[in-house]
């Protein structure tokens, strides 16, 4: 028997991926410690230069902590990215869905003492698909993660039926590409699963951690708008609101048509990424972004700083200054703030649903952060008196 850590850095679907491995480590006899142990898992990011270093940092302290550290994720799949770590480190250069079982073959298995381990947060993560076959000119994903390829519909309701019988009451879809989900084979597009997931007992809530623009269609618009549950938000990346940039990063649409996809969504809590300092960004190029996130209704932009990625069609180029993008980003951060405050104050003396998370904290059906005093996992109706730093202050109504 083997004692273990985990830990992820990145997004959501790197959360999922440690998750998988961390089951499956319980599932064979292992146990899960807070500190120091036998043996740590770090699902790590690569997305940009900062992430591959906050990575290796997290590498280099567990492996001062642990007697093995099992490098997984994005980062382990770049290469050079870990390279010259201890003798310690295992890197794990697998496709995420191999991962668990690689891992796990090298811990080696005692017997199946829980296999059915519930997940470390409030709401359940759920993978639906991975992989990206869209190059866009900045993205390392596909590289990494390979092309696009889906779970079948009948093992993600499984899940999600699995994970409401633990008590997760809210479902977060998660993938790479979440509209490229398919299952030919069974009939499902990502609108029927929606519909389906939405209706398995159990789940109150249900969210898309993100959304490409071009794959709002009628009818996935029409499964969130009609699906009990479904959260009234939605992560639709923009990354520049200038047609000469978008061509360059080789996106499928232009600001027009990102525009007029989401104007019929106005009512939604509407959240994106942007990233500042492209390669050929002008001052002109910057301030279109700025109009085009005004004009969208967006409510919190995820600020991207740009870092050229070896292996992308743009991993040699850099000629923005890092001076200009630190700049921009604090603009954008800035206008990010204004529109963010700027919601939170619509909603004083209304009410909503409010799923608790954490001590104090919690999301309301928009996902818009409320403070509230009410149990941790729970769902509480919230009265919104104030507004604060850290989101809507509010009192059990």
């Amino acid at each position: 028997m083997a004692s273990f850590t985990v830990r992820f850095l990145g997004c959501k679907v790197s959360f999922a991926d440690a998750q998988a491995v961390r089951e499956r480590l319980l599932g064979d006899g292992h146990v899960e410690v807070e500190g120091g142990g036998d043996v740590a898992v770090v699902n790590t990011c690569c997305v940009t230069h900062e992430a591959v270093s906050k990575s290796r940092q997290a590498v280099s302290r567990a492996a001062r902590t642990h007697g093995t550290v099992f490098v997984t994720g994005c980062g382990a799949n770049l290469p050079g990215a870990f390279s010259g770590m201890a003798e310690n480190v295992t890197i794990v250069r697998r496709p995420s869905e191999e991962t668990p079982t690689t891992v796990a073959g090298d811990v080696g298995a005692i017997g199946c003492v829980q296999a059915d381990a519930r997940l470390e947060r409030t709401r359940a993560f759920v993978k639906i698909q991975d992989g990206c076959s869209f190059s866009c000119a900045f993205c390392v994903i596909p590289l990494v993660r390979g092309g696009t390829r889906s779970r079948r519909a009948g093992a993600v309701l499984a899940e999600i039926r699995r994970r409401a019988a633990q008590g997760h009451r809210e479902i977060v879809l998660t993938g790479v590409n979440l509209g490229c989900f398919r299952d030919r084979d069974a009939g499902y597009a990502l609108a029927r699963l929606v519909r389906e997931a939405g209706s398995i007992a159990g789940v109150e809530r249900l969210r898309l951690s993100s959304i490409e623009v071009n794959h709002l269609t009628e009818e996935l618009v029409s499964a969130l708008r009609e699906t009990s549950g479904a959260s009234r938000h939605l992560h639709v990346p923009l990354q520049s609101g200038d047609d000469g940039v978008l061509r360059a990063m080789r996106r499928r649409y232009t600001a027009a048509q990102y525009l007029s996809k989401l104007e019929p969504l106005r009512d939604l809590n509407l959240t994106t990424d942007v990233i500042v300092g492209f390669p050929g960004e002008d001052e002109a190029a910057y301030e279109r972004t700025l109009e085009v996130v005004e004009r969208a209704g967006i409510t919190k932009v995820h600020v991207f700083p740009y870092s050229p990625r070896p292996g992308t069609a743009t991993g040699a180029e850099d000629s923005v200054t890092r001076a200009v993008k630190k700049e921009r980003s604090a603009r954008l951060r800035a206008l990010s703030d204004e529109l963010c405050r700027s919601r939170w104050q619509a909603k004083l003396g209304t009410t909503d649903r409010v799923l608790v998370d954490r001590p104090g904290r919690g999301y309301g059906d928009d996902y818009s952060p409320w403070l509230v005093n009410a149990p941790v996992g729970e769902f509480v109706r919230a009265r919104a008196v104030e507004i604060a730093e850290e989101g809507i202050l509010a009192v059990a109504a």
